[in-house]
């Protein structure tokens, strides 16, 4: 069966998106309808901005959907997933690439998202830290040992987890963590503890705007980052995309399942290949490529 992935925020770069502009008009159609929508020229900043304007969260996380949505749409009939995912963010591409979501709909959700975890990044000092080399239960164990908040947040891959929280308290976690003897725990360039109950009051702000969002039946399962498991029906989705801000990202678990399940093929959608690199690392028996358009 046939998967497609969907990358989440760290995958642009700059020129991301400019081939699909300027190869296809469906392409240039979807990209100036983005600028209206979002009422700025995100096309300038993705096609010539610097890495420092690419990382204004305003822009990241919508350029890194645009470029996934888009070219997804623009692969025509090579394009027939028979399952999705997306890596946080990614989850939102993945909802309109299944038709769950429209375009402009899955637009203003992302770009509402972007704006309400910078808020909650500015409301308390915040950070992520990657701990490679421990098992998942030791991570788990020593975070909720901590004082104050610390927790598992993104399970990328065995042996690769991020957690996130309250600065003092990922200090403290990481100290303890290379003393149970992981290979690394280093605090990443982030603003915030995104997938941490420090998210609490984007999630409210969110789960507003997706309340009042029209989620359609997809034209195939989304695997999401909350449950891990094929999801078809449409309130369960919303459901649990409103969850999805405060709780882990269980990206390991959730290829598991879908292998489980079936795929045997995965396709990224999107700008980089994190995630194929992660998919080696889940299940090397599996074929991993990127979607390509225009070849």
């Amino acid at each position: 069966m046939k998967a497609y992935i969907f990358p989440g925020q760290g995958a642009q770069f700059t020129g991301m998106g400019l081939d699909l502009y300027e190869k296809s008009d469906i392409a240039q159609h979807l990209f100036e309808d983005a600028n209206d929508i979002l009422k700025f020229h995100i096309t300038d900043i993705m096609f010539e901005g610097s890495a420092e304007d690419l990382k204004q969260t305003k822009v990241t996380q919508p350029a890194i959907f645009l470029h996934s949505v888009i070219l997804s749409k623009i692969l025509g009939e090579q394009f027939k997933p028979e399952m999705v995912a997306g890596h946080s963010l990614g989850e939102l591409s993945a909802l309109v690439a299944n038709e769950t979501l429209t375009f402009e709909d899955g637009l203003k959700l992302v770009s509402q998202r972007a704006l309400a975890m910078q808020k909650a990044c500015e409301m308390q000092h915040s950070t992520m830290a990657a701990v490679l080399g421990l098992d998942d239960e030791v991570v788990e164990k020593i975070c909720k040992e901590t004082p104050g908040v610390v927790v598992a947040a993104n399970y990328n891959c065995p042996g690769q987890i991020v957690i996130s929280g309250e600065i003092e308290a990922i200090r403290t976690a990481c100290a303890s963590l290379k003393e149970a003897g992981a290979k690394r725990a280093l605090a990443l360039p982030v603003g915030g503890a995104f997938h941490s109950p420090l998210m609490e009051p984007a999630r409210e702000e969110l789960a507003a705007t997706i309340e009042n969002t029209i989620f359609n039946t997809p034209k195939c399962p989304i695997y999401q980052n909350v449950t891990t498991t094929a999801v078809t029906d449409a309130n369960e989705i919303k459901k649990n995309l409103m969850s999805q801000l405060t709780a882990p990202v269980k990206w390991t678990q959730s290829i598991q399942q879908m292998v489980a399940d079936g795929a045997t093929h995965f396709t990224e959608v999107g700008p980089g290949k994190v995630l194929q690199g992660l998919l080696r690392k889940i299940d090397r028996s599996v074929t991993t490529e990127s979607a390509i358009f225009g070849e």
